[in-house]
């Protein structure tokens, strides 16, 4: 809606003849085009402001615009900068296009402009481009949630869930034990204070916490052998035989860690309690896995209501130890950077129903993969009976499973295999709509945001060489 201060300043745009530059410089003092001051116009935003995308600080804003110019008009490119100069200007950003033929077969040209101006200035600062280029228009700028871009940002994926908290979860079995609750929270603060790069904090375990442990392990390791996957079997065999898995002892994740990296490139990260799900996720981009140290409660050892080390060394960890597994993680991990919180809640939910109680098929028959199972006797022995329904998994139809974190689940998905999985998830994190690809980066364990045309030829020169590589080693195995 035009203001009478915007009615003023619209006749002499149209008809005075002197300089831009000489305009502009009369319009930003306030004057109307005759010699004599206009009123001034009203504060804060202005009749342009509504249809801009811009962020206001310290008295400047930021304009996201598009504009075309003619083939007819390219000096009108020039006389932009003379724009900028005269508002003090300052361009953050710029590309060019080609855009439609003009009639006689001449390509136009597109621009996109990203710019900080006075905000007193806007209303005019706008209408001064519009005198020189064509079709003034505002860009959408999607609002993108802050992610990390590197693994020391890991320190900011911290925000804790209350959920089943024995402080305050009547139902934790932990809630009437004050020496356990008090235990509990040394551990958790050990978590709280690390910082990436840090030696991995080591626990002191008591007696008592060795006992829970060994009690977990006996009955958990008996059933194993024969409703636990073939990756898993596998993984807890070599954690047995190199990193000291067993029932004597609750292993250090400074060792586990170790193990994890030079395996498939995981690392561990101490956390204080259930993360939110996208810090979780988020962490899980840079092949990093967070990971309580505390035990469940001694009063109910084969169940937790909340992750514990139990479900961390013995649920994830073998699994996370396999190279199809560690990539089908990552995967989520990197779908989820930037993600929408409707997107981050489907992703979760992806991850609940595979990585955390996930069925996959192996020589005909079906077998548990996921953490949620196999650090649980009780479920894992139902998931596996003839009670629960199974169901294919289809990524389109498990992110709107709902799903139980009280009690057993109804329905459980099964993956033909990990590559099967992994093919899915990636075929359907790519209709994750973000204004942006992402890519990481093992040299230095940072993620690449693709969201420039230079930056994507640059990967893909990188991948070219990559094969390259690959190419030539495969005609050495053909000659031999």
């Amino acid at each position: 809606m035009k203001t009478e201060s915007g009615a003023a300043q619209a006749a002499p745009f149209a008809g005075r003849k002197q300089s831009l530059i000489e305009d502009a410089r009369r319009e930003r003092s306030g004057g109307s085009g005759s010699g004599s001051p206009g009123p001034p116009g009203p504060p804060g935003p202005s009749r342009y402001a509504d249809g801009f995308v811009f962020e206001e600080k310290h008295g400047r804003v930021t304009l996201t615009v598009l504009f075309g110019l003619s083939n007819e008009k390219h000096a009108g490119f020039f006389k932009t900068g003379k724009i900028f100069e005269t508002f003090e200007a300052k361009l953050l950003h710029i590309e060019s296009r080609p855009g439609r033929k003009s009639k006689n077969g001449a390509t136009d040209l597109e621009f996109f402009m990203k710019c900080e101006v006075h905000s007193s200035d806007m209303d005019v600062f706008i209408n001064s481009l519009r005198r020189v280029v064509d079709d003034v228009r505002p860009v959408p700028e999607e609002k993108v949630p802050w992610f990390p871009r590197q693994l020391k940002d890991l320190d900011r994926c911290n925000m804790l869930i209350t959920k089943f908290d024995p402080d305050m979860d009547q139902d934790h079995p932990g809630y009437s034990d004050p020496e356990y609750r008090k235990r509990r929270a040394f551990i958790s603060e050990l978590a709280s204070t690390y910082k990436q790069g840090e030696p991995l904090p080591t626990v002191d375990y008591t007696a008592e916490e060795v006992a829970t442990w060994r009690e977990v392990y006996q009955q958990l390791r008996s059933i194993y052998p024969g409703l636990a996957c073939r990756q898993f079997l596998d993984g807890l065999q070599q954690l047995e035989k190199e990193s000291g898995y067993g029932e004597e002892r609750i292993p250090q994740l400074r060792e586990v860690s170790a193990f994890l990296k030079e395996r498939t490139g995981f690392q561990l990260r101490p956390v204080a309690g259930l993360l939110s799900a996208r810090d979780f996720l988020n962490s899980l981009a840079f092949r990093v896995f967070q990971c309580t140290q505390y035990i469940r409660h001694p009063s109910r050892p084969m169940h937790s209501p909340e992750p514990d080390c139990c479900h961390e060394l013995l649920g994830h960890i073998p699994m996370l130890a396999d190279t199809e597994f560690a990539q089908f993680s990552q995967e989520i991990g990197l779908a989820s950077l930037g993600a929408s919180d409707e997107d981050i809640e489907k992703l979760s939910t992806l991850y609940w129903f595979t990585v955390e109680f996930g069925l996959c098929k192996q020589n005909g028959a079906v077998k548990a993969y996921g953490a949620g199972l196999l650090s649980s006797y009780g479920e894992l022995v139902y998931a596996l009976s003839n009670e629960p329904e199974y169901k294919p998994f289809d990524p389109e139809e498990t992110a709107m499973q709902p799903y139980q974190d009280q009690t057993y689940q109804p329905v459980y998905f099964v993956s033909e295999s990990f590559e099967d999985a992994k093919t899915k998830l990636r075929r359907y994190s790519a209709t994750i709509k973000r204004p942006f690809a992402v890519r990481y980066d093992p040299f230095t364990c940072s993620v690449e945001v693709l969201d420039q045309p230079a930056k994507i030829r640059n990967s893909l020169s990188q991948m070219r060489e990559d094969l390259k590589t690959l190419h030539g080693a495969l005609e050495k195995f053909s000659s031999s």
